[in-house]
């Protein structure tokens, strides 16, 4: 037996993740959190860096809801690394997370 859906109800999953990432995306500008762009982000031992954080979208890592298995630049490790409000820094940590950068895309 195959299980068959039909397209209305592909489209209607389609639209309720759609949905789902542009909520948490509203919801993280709200509490002041820069998703969309580059995003100040903290790994695991607590190194500070600069990466491309599109909801949704994960080219250089591995998405796991909030958190990204990602190459730390500072550490030069493998890390969980998660988004950082810049309300929450001081001006020499949001230097320093600016002047490291991840790897760019091509």
């Amino acid at each position: 037996m195959r299980w068959s859906r039909s397209p209305r109800v592909h489209l209607t999953l389609i639209l309720l993740v759609v949905a789902t990432y542009v909520i948490g995306t509203v919801i993280a500008r709200r509490r002041g959190y820069n998703m969309g762009g580059n995003v100040v982000v903290r790994c695991r031992r607590g190194h500070l860096f600069t990466t491309l954080w599109i909801p949704g979208v994960s080219l250089k890592a591995l998405r796991l809801g909030w958190y990204r298995l990602q190459w730390c630049p500072v550490g030069r490790h493998w890390s969980l690394v998660s988004p950082v409000n810049p309300r929450d820094l001081d001006d020499d940590a949001r230097l320093a997370s600016t002047v490291h950068r991840d790897l760019r895309l091509p």
